[in-house]
């Protein structure tokens, strides 16, 4: 870690680190950030999901609240997740709280309370809370003593239009600049491309704030992007192959897939729950609930994308998309909730010809502005690129974020390399089919139709508008159903052929057709990637025969005696959790509890200096923790 500044008003944020959560250094450009923000400079941070962004508005809160600076308040948009990040601080012995509508009358009031006497390190509100007067007076009051310390405007991207996840209520936060000029703020989020990026930097007004990015790879998480058939099936053989008896998300378009998928995979003998904005409150806590905390029985998440942001649980082992998501933003944003504890996981995604029409369709018919239009036809395009790569998929991702990176040997593109086949001569014949029935007919058709046509393939529908007299009926018969599916996709995707929603999906030339038509554009595609990869093709194999399973994934290395330890370790963990009504891994990672078995440890002293264990939980559990580890041992 580079050298911090030390004051008699600043104290060191490593042993702050250290101290409180137990972990020996910082990580990549935390210590930086720290460093910059402990010294009251504006800061952007965009870090990688699990990339410890925490810990980089946490730590200089506690820094300069004992330097005597006051209160940090934390924007987040979810109400749902803030017990949990409290409960987190509070284990760890740190002062936080949350204000937000769980709250009766009497809790608000001794929170507000709590805040004006400045006793509370770090408070958690949503933004249209922290901009009403009765707050922004709270603060000013604050200020005034000189005890307002830093804001943290978790999840900034939510502040533009041009992000995946826009909230108007965002906006409003522009209030804390103008009002509080002299306070720093620290602006974090997982996923912003260049657009998004300058667009947080004018909604938030932190044209002087210091950026620092991240990596945006997450090397642990094997990416594969297969031809949607039948999805659901498709799906199940997934999970059944690779993930049987983990925890995943499966992400679909709406409410009534979702409802639909969930049901199949309880069919199949998983664990799923729906998860949208058209179930009751109480029902969707209840499931998100048992999703974080339920150590026995592995949760398989089945929702819109109403779920997943702030998602801290560790042990998500695949994100399945059944539906392709609006841009690459959403598809990273979703797919890096999957191995957050550094472990091996899947992000894996069904597409079709639909998905791309129906993204298209959803832009075109948008009340939005053409500027507006345009730019998310822009980040479909770049998502649709990704899908149809017949090169690495991580290079594609990072690069649509402005990273260089090599191809990485762990996705499916790199791991089995698919067939290619040059689809220019079908393009061209596709594009002739559809110009010369308009031409014949004055009418445009759909995709099945047009490839019935082009296949030679005589139909009610061919006969009665006469389309097999056409001078392109039959003329590509070579080519099966599923090519030109993906000739389709392509031609669309680059915009050579446009659909056009309002007239039942039907395809129209644009102007992109004619480089097509004259052979000056190359369409170059993937064979069917809709066959499973051969089994034992995979990282995850090649590393010990199979997706290791939840429950001993960070385990694996131990000896037989060490793996008793751990069990009885996770069995006791999971009781401390329900004492506590908090997530598991809130109490201590899995990476804890194996450092904790292998080292067998007989006295507290034993203890200090594991990864994750801070002052107050030697203090809180260590005495229990050396009995659950001799009782194991006996």
């Amino acid at each position: 870690m580079s050298a911090l500044p030390q004051s008699s008003d600043a104290p060191h944020p490593l042993q702050i680190l250290q101290e409180v959560w137990g972990y020996a250094d910082f990580r990549g450009p935390q210590a930086d950030i720290v460093e910059h923000v402990i010294d009251g400079g504006d800061a952007l941070v965009l870090m990688p999901t699990g990339g410890g962004k925490s810990l980089c508005y946490q730590v200089p809160a506690i820094a300069r609240q004992r330097a005597g600076r006051g209160v940090t308040v934390v924007v987040s948009p979810l109400i749902a997740l803030m017990h949990d990040q409290v409960g987190a601080l509070h284990e760890a012995g740190v002062d936080a709280a949350f204000l937000n509508s769980t709250l009766d009358w009497n809790e608000t009031l001794d929170v507000e309370r709590r805040m004006a006497r400045a006793e509370i390190t770090l408070l958690y509100a949503a933004p249209e809370r922290v901009t009403t007067p009765r707050f922004l007076e709270l603060l000013d009051g604050l200020n005034a003593r000189g005890k307002l310390s830093l804001f943290a405007i978790d999840e900034a991207h939510c502040v533009s239009q041009w992000g995946h996840d826009f909230r108007p209520e965002y906006r409003a936060l522009t209030v804390l600049h103008e009002r509080f000029a002299g306070v720093p703020r620290i602006a974090l989020t997982a996923t912003a491309d260049a657009l998004t990026r300058a667009d947080i930097v004018e909604r938030l007004q932190l044209q002087e704030a210091r950026q620092f990015v991240s990596s945006f790879d997450r090397p642990n998480i094997q990416y594969t992007i297969v031809e949607k058939k039948d999805a659901t099936t498709q799906l199940l053989r997934f999970i059944e192959r690779e993930h049987e008896g983990e925890s995943g998300v499966v992400y679909c378009q709406s409410r009534k897939r979702v409802e639909e998928v969930a049901q199949a995979l309880v069919d199949a003998g998983i664990n799923a729950l729906p998860y949208h904005a058209g179930l009751d409150a109480a029902v969707r806590q209840k499931h998100q609930n048992r999703f974080l905390r339920d150590e026995e029985a592995a949760i398989v998440m089945v929702a819109t994308i109403a779920f997943g942001m702030g998602i801290d649980k560790p042990d998500v082992r695949f994100v399945a998309h059944l539906d392709m998501p609006k841009n690459i933003e959403g598809y990273y944003q979703e797919t890096g909730r999957a191995g957050r504890d550094g472990l091996p996981a899947h992000a894996w995604m069904a597409y079709g010809l639909q998905d791309v029409v129906n993204q298209r369709r959803m832009i075109d018919e948008s009340p939005a502005g053409e500027e507006f239009k345009q730019v998310m036809r822009g980040k479909l395009d770049a998502l649709l690129a990704l899908a149809e790569a017949i090169d690495c998929r991580r290079v594609r991702l990072l690069g649509y974020f402005g990273e260089k990176s090599s191809p990485c040997g762990n996705c499916d593109n790199c791991l089995n390399p698919p067939q290619v086949w040059d689809g220019t001569n079908a393009a061209r014949k596709l594009l002739s089919t559809i110009y010369r029935v308009q031409q014949q007919s004055g009418i445009s058709f759909g995709a099945g139709h047009i490839m019935d046509i082009l296949r030679g393939k005589s139909t009610e529908k061919t006969q009665q508008y006469g389309h097999e007299r056409i001078s392109t009926f039959g003329i590509g018969a070579e080519f099966s159903e599923p090519q030109l599916r993906g000739v389709l996709r392509q031609l669309i995707a680059t915009g050579a052929l446009n659909v056009d929603a309002q007239a039942f999906n039907t395809l129209q030339l644009t102007e992109g057709s004619r480089a097509v038509l004259r052979g000056e554009v190359p369409v170059r595609l993937r064979e069917s990637v809709s066959q499973p990869a051969a089994r034992g093709s995979s990282r995850r194999d090649k590393r010990g025969g199979g997706a290791a399973k939840t429950a001993s994934a960070a385990a694996a290395a131990l000896d037989a005696d060490g793996q008793k330890r751990f069990e009885a370790l996770k069995a006791w963990r999971t009781e401390v959790a329900k004492e506590h009504n908090l997530p598991a891994y809130v109490i201590f990672h899995d990476a804890t509890l194996a450092a904790i078995a292998e080292r067998a440890p007989g006295t507290l002293g034993d203890l200090q200096g594991i990864s994750g264990i801070g002052e107050k939980k030697l203090t809180a559990y260590g005495t229990e923790v050396l009995r659950v580890c001799a009782d194991a041992s006996r």
